[in-house]
Order: structure tokens, then C-alpha cells, then sequence
């Protein structure tokens, strides 16, 4: 019950009403172990296979833009078209298998960079990630 009472409280945080869907995509995404790499679609292909509630694609979709502004959330761009979002929202580093299309965390500290260009004037650096391509 304090699990469901944290999943509403995201909710509610991020902006969105707390809708029996809503709450099966916060459990799905937060109720985990490990942190969890995902596409919009697999997550609801996952939901959907295993819910007994159906969950519209756009509410998937919806409830992580919401979840992704309000900080749970990290986005992660592997190409201009596709963004994988990640349950670890600490800095950190990723690589990105280009055959099976997974994420895997890297500790930020195992990341060295000698230089880092100076922002354009006016701006600073927020956060630096580093998307390592791999593959077989």
C-alpha cells in the first residue's frame, strides 16, 4: 500500500492525475530492483502483454514526457528519431549496443574526458553524458 501511495504521489508531482492506468505505468517503471532502460513502445508492449487494464500508447506516452519533466526520468537519444528512457536518473554513462539495442549503465566515474569545450556565452554546462556505441 506505501508502494501505491509513492506511485500516486510521482503522479500527482509530475503534473497527472492518478488513473488505474497511470498507476500500472508508474509500477511498471518503478517498482523494480535494477534500473530499467525502455522505448515508449516496448514499455507498452510490456504493459499491455501483462496487464489485465489496457493502456492506450498516448498515455504511455504521456505519463513518461510527465514523469521525464518532473526529474524521474532520464532521457537518453540514440539517433535523431529514437530516445530510450532510463529509471537511473544519477549522472552517469551508457553504452549503446547497435545490434540489440540495449542500454547498459556505465559508473560516471569510469568516463575520463581531458577537455571540455566552454559553453556559448551566457550558457553552462548542466550535465555531461556519454553514449558509447558498440557492437558484435
Amino acid at each position: 500500500m506505501a508502494q501505491k501511495k509513492e506511485f500516486v504521489n510521482k503522479l500527482r508531482t509530475s503534473g497527472l492525475r492518478p488513473t488505474k492506468q497511470r498507476i500500472l505505468i508508474a509500477k511498471n517503471l518503478f517498482d523494480r530492483n535494477k534500473t530499467f532502460h525502455f522505448t515508449i513502445e516496448t514499455l507498452n508492449k510490456e504493459i499491455n502483454r501483462k496487464g489485465k487494464v489496457r493502456v492506450a500508447l498516448a498515455t504511455v506516452y504521456n505519463t513518461v514526457e510527465a514523469f521525464t519533466k518532473a526529474g524521474y526520468l532520464k532521457e537518453i537519444l540514440t539517433s535523431k528519431s529514437k530516445s530510450y528512457y532510463d529509471t537511473n536518473i544519477k549522472s552517469h554513462h551508457h553504452f549503446y549496443d547497435e545490434g540489440t539495442k540495449k542500454l547498459t549503465d556505465i559508473d560516471y566515474n569510469q568516463v575520463k574526458l581531458s577537455k571540455v569545450p566552454t559553453p556559448p556565452k551566457g550558457k553552462k554546462i548542466k550535465n555531461l553524458e556519454v553514449v558509447i556505441r558498440i557492437e558484435n
